[in-house]
């Protein structure tokens, strides 16, 4: 069987038509549940970029794997998804963003002695990066990058927006706008980085289906860098959706009371930096809402062209699809946009839409589930002989909801997050630790006496801390998380056998 991944970057779950979003339309998402599950308790095992897709392709939490961050490259020595399926025939491919590797440095001071990253913003447009290199990348044979967000990228899409005759020098003027929230982009539907990764993502469809790859079964990764900020959709998307018509969340003022936190406060309160929450006001948040739902709409159109190239290819009936996000967004809950350390259901609760041919239905799983467990669960689905998988996997299988929707595989997600702030004037790190149940979310915050503990059942927009409310739950949560942990750790290098 083939699988075709579609992945999104900070796409919130509750950000489709098909998860009950009112102004929002996304009828190609929405179809891939149409014969499939999608589940409304999955979790990223970390809400940051990197991590979660290393999570994603080692089925490894960061403190495993060690990219723990962003700008952290992810060992390339280590068991991946893409490397056992090439093991086992399968041609693996991407198109669009992978962020294996740094996209760009992080202060210019360390520039100079930064290695060049073949995902590399600015490494491309140096022409520091050697193209050739891109392939055989992280158990890709084929690799198609678009590196970046918005409309700031690189990458061999950045190659060919230069051939399309684009002015790159006018491209090329406000590398800045990484930094804002929102941002109007000077480029045409048809030039824009969805459209690429769409268009590139169905040609490899069309050669796959005319047998280019041997009558390989595939891995096709497709991955959308939007709606990620600077939200710049293009053309009729920048205007697709009004902010006057989008409702604000009822925790929009919690924000205010945030400042407050302990451990949270103070980093709100430094305004705009891309792994931080920062609070925004009611006008801007409508505004912000709106241009990312345009993006997404661009997003879902592209993906309705890569599901009927599938279709009409007749490989559909053949193709296990997947539809997720990396994390999500804040986008206006509790008053704030982007992600961060404030673990609150927007940022952790990303989308996830699974669909198998012959095994799935329409259906809607509650059950827990999270990003760890989807490689392993990938490689069960294709037969493969359990001693070839990824030995070092902490993920669970989760065939059996797949199989029935009401089953339960897990009872608890562990979350992990590591940052480093590193600035001109000071360097700061944090760490923290959340368990998410059926029913309770507890966030620990490493170096900070009290926590967070939110019911999610009697109090979804989670305003009511019962961390100093309710102290036996406090132990019951704590011990929870503590054995989590200890349940997690591998037994690696195993021990060999003494005579």
């Amino acid at each position: 069987m083939n699988v075709l991944v579609l992945i999104t970057d900070q796409q919130r779950s509750a950000h489709m038509s098909c998860s009950g979003n009112k102004l929002l339309k996304t009828p190609h998402m929405d179809s891939i549940a149409d014969g499939g599950v999608r589940f409304t308790n999955y979790f990223c095992n970390t809400p940051i970029c990197m991590p979660n897709r290393a999570n994603f392709f080692t089925g490894q939490l960061p403190s495993e794997h060690k990219t723990r961050s962003n700008g952290i490259n992810l060992n390339p020595e280590l068991p991946m998804l893409t490397k056992v399926l090439l093991s086992e025939g399968y041609h693996t491919c991407n198109v669009g963003k992978l962020h294996f590797q740094h996209l760009a440095p992080r202060y210019t001071r360390y520039r100079k002695t930064e290695p060049i990253s073949l995902e590399s913003i600015i490494d491309w447009w140096d022409g520091k990066v050697d193209i050739e290199k891109t392939q055989d990348y992280y158990g890709f044979e084929e690799n198609l990058l678009a590196n970046g967000h918005g409309d700031m990228m690189s990458g061999h899409y950045y190659e060919w927006l230069k051939e399309q005759g684009y002015d790159i020098e006018d491209y090329l003027s406000d590398p800045g706008r990484i930094s804002k929230f929102t941002y109007e982009t000077r480029l045409p539907e048809e030039l824009y980085p969805t459209t690429w990764v769409a268009n590139e993502t169905v040609k490899y469809i069309e050669r796959a289906a005319n047998g280019e790859y041997e009558n390989k079964p595939f891995f096709l990764h497709c991955s959308f860098p939007d709606p990620h900020q600077p939200v710049c959709p293009p053309g009729k998307y920048k205007d697709m959706y009004n902010p006057d018509d989008v409702e604000l969340p009822a925790n929009f003022n919690d924000g205010q009371k945030l400042l407050e936190h302990d451990f949270l406060g103070k980093y709100i309160k430094h305004g705009f930096e891309p792994v931080l929450p920062t609070l925004i006001d009611e006008e801007f948040a409508r505004k912000f809402t709106a241009l990312t739902y345009g993006s997404i709409a661009m997003i879902d159109d592209g993906i309705g062209r890569v599901l009927a190239a599938l279709d009409k290819s007749g490989l559909a009936e053949n193709t296990m699809v997947l539809f997720l996000s990396d994390h999500g967004d804040y986008c206006g809950d509790h008053g704030l946009v982007v992600k961060g350390p404030a673990h609150f259901r927007s940022v952790i609760n990303p989308p996830l839409i699974w669909k198998v041919p012959g095994l799935t239905k329409s259906s809607v799983s509650d059950s827990l589930v999270s990003t760890i467990d989807i490689p392993g669960t990938i490689l069960n689905l294709l037969g493969v002989e359990r001693n070839k998988q990824l030995q070092r996997s902490q993920g669970l299988d989760i065939t059996p909801i797949l199989e029935d929707a009401n089953k339960k595989v897990r009872e608890r997600c562990l979350i992990e997050h590591d940052e480093e702030l590193l600035h001109i004037n000071r360097k700061e790190a944090y760490r923290l630790r959340t368990l998410v149940t059926e029913q309770h979310r507890l966030t620990l915050y490493d170096g900070f006496e009290n926590g967070d503990i939110f019911d999610y059942k009697n109090d979804p927009g989670e305003v009511n801390d019962l961390w100093s409310k309710d102290e036996a739950l406090k132990n019951q949560l704590v011990e929870e998380l503590m054995r989590e942990i200890i349940n997690v750790q591998l037994k690696f290098p195993t021990r060999k056998a003494m005579h």
